[in-house]
C-alpha cells in the first residue's frame, strides 16, 4: 500500500469551513480515550453518509504527553515531541495544553458542527476542551488581512503526498503524518492603517494580485521570505496547510488558524524559528508586529487504521511483553475486534 492509501483525510481538498477541536485527555481516563478513539471512524461515517456531497472529514491527531500515557504498548513515531515554544526578541510562540486534535473539514459549518457535537457527546467525561475555533473560508482564498493564504502549498497531489505523508523515512507509520497548529489573533486597526504598499512589503506579495514580489525587492523580514525553506542543493522543502480565518466582529475578534501537515515536522519547526527568532536571529517575521500567536501545539497523525486497531502496530516485542502480563482479557481489545469485523 502508498502511503496515500493509508493515510487519514490529511490531503482533503480546501473546504469552506472548519472546526479545530483541541482537548486534554483526564488523569485515569487514557483507556477510555484509546476506545473511543476506536469509535471516531464509525462516528465520521454516520454523519458524513447522510449528506455525503458535503465531503466532510475528520483528521485527529495524538500529542506526545498522551501518546506516552496510552499507547506504550507501540512504537513511538519517529519524530513525535512536545510543541517547542519559541522566544524571540520581540514575539513569541507559545506551547499550549493539547492531548488530541480534531480537525473537521466540510463545504457546510452545520455538518462540521454535528461531527464535533457527535464527537464531544462520545468524549464526555473523559476529555476537556482546551481550544475550540470554527473557521470558514473567507472571499477568494484570502485571510483577514486581505491576503490569499496558502498559496505556496504544494500545487501538485504528488507534491503534496511527499510533503506531508510520511514513507520509509518511519516505516512503522507509513501514511502518518505531523501537524502544528497555532492560533493568530491580528490588530486589524493596526494593520489597516499602514498603507497598501507597506502590507505588501510585510507579506511578500502584492494584495490585489497574489503575485510575489521579486527576491531583489522583497524585505529579508517579509512573511514569504522567512518562510522559505530550502535545503543544501536549492531543493525547496514544503508543508500542506489548510489555514482558515475566523473571528467575532461583535467581540473585536479577528484571526487566523494556521495547521500546517509535513511528514517532518522539523519543517515547519524551521519556519517558525525564522518567523519567532529570525533568519538571522533578530530579522523576525514583520507579520508578528500585527499577528500573535496565542496557543501552539504538535500532534502525530497516525495511518487511518491506528485508531480502530493500534494493536496491529505493535512490535514483535511489545507484543511478547503483553502475552506475559497478567492474563487478564483487556475488553477493549475485543470491542476493537468487533468493531473492525462490523458486527
Amino acid at each position: 500500500m502508498t502511503p496515500e492509501d493509508r493515510a487519514q483525510d490529511v490531503l482533503a481538498p480546501p473546504a469552506r469551513a472548519g472546526i479545530f477541536l483541541t482537548v486534554t485527555v483526564r488523569p485515569g481516563q487514557e483507556g477510555a480515550a484509546r476506545d473511543a478513539l476506536a469509535d471516531v471512524p464509525g462516528l465520521l461515517r454516520a454523519v458524513g453518509f447522510r449528506i455525503p456531497e458535503t465531503r466532510l472529514s475528520c483528521v485527529v491527531g495524538i500529542g506526545s504527553e498522551l501518546w506516552d500515557r496510552t499507547y506504550d504498548d507501540v512504537p513511538r513515531p519517529r519524530h513525535l515531541h512536545p510543541f517547542e515554544p519559541l522566544e524571540g526578541g520581540k514575539h513569541a510562540a507559545p506551547a499550549t495544553p493539547g492531548d488530541l486534535l480534531f480537525h473537521l473539514r466540510a463545504t457546510r459549518p452545520d455538518v462540521c458542527f454535528e461531527m464535533s457535537h457527535q464527537l464531544m457527546r462520545r468524549f464526555d467525561g473523559i476529555v476537556d476542551c482546551a481550544d475550540e475555533v470554527h473557521g470558514f473560508r473567507y472571499w477568494d482564498e484570502r485571510d483577514l488581512l486581505g491576503f490569499v493564504d496558502g498559496t505556496e502549498s504544494p500545487t501538485s497531489h504528488v507534491a503534496a503526498v511527499q510533503a506531508a505523508l510520511i514513507d520509509e523515512d518511519d516505516p512503522a507509520y507509513v501514511g502518518g503524518s505531523y501537524v502544528i497548529v497555532q492560533k493568530y489573533l491580528h490588530d486589524l486597526t493596526a494593520w489597516d492603517a499602514l498603507p497598501v504598499e507597506q502590507q505588501e512589503l510585510v507579506i511578500g506579495r502584492r494584495k490585489l494580485s497574489d503575485v510575489e514580489i521579486p527576491d531583489a525587492a522583497k524585505p529579508a523580514n517579509s512573511h514569504v521570505a522567512l518562510n522559505t525553506i530550502e535545503d543544501p542543493d536549492g531543493t525547496e522543502r514544503q508543508i500542506v496547510r489548510d489555514n482558515l480565518p475566523f473571528g467575532s466582529a461583535g467581540a473585536g475578534e479577528f484571526g487566523t488558524y494556521f495547521i500546517g501537515y509535513a511528514a517532518d515536522p522539523g519543517v515547519t519547526e524551521q519556519m517558525l524559528r525564522n518567523m519567532f527568532i529570525g533568519r538571522p536571529p533578530g530579522n523576525y517575521d514583520r507579520i508578528l508586529d500585527f499577528s500573535t500567536a496565542v496557543t501552539g501545539c504538535l500532534f502525530f497523525v497516525p495511518p487511518a487504521d491506528f485508531l480502530e486497531d493500534p494493536e496491529a502496530f505493535a512490535s514483535p516485542t511489545s507484543t511478547a511483553d503483553a502475552d506475559t502480563d497478567s492474563g487478564e482479557p483487556d475488553g477493549s481489545l475485543g470491542i476493537g475486534s468487533l468493531r473492525r469485523s462490523g458486527t
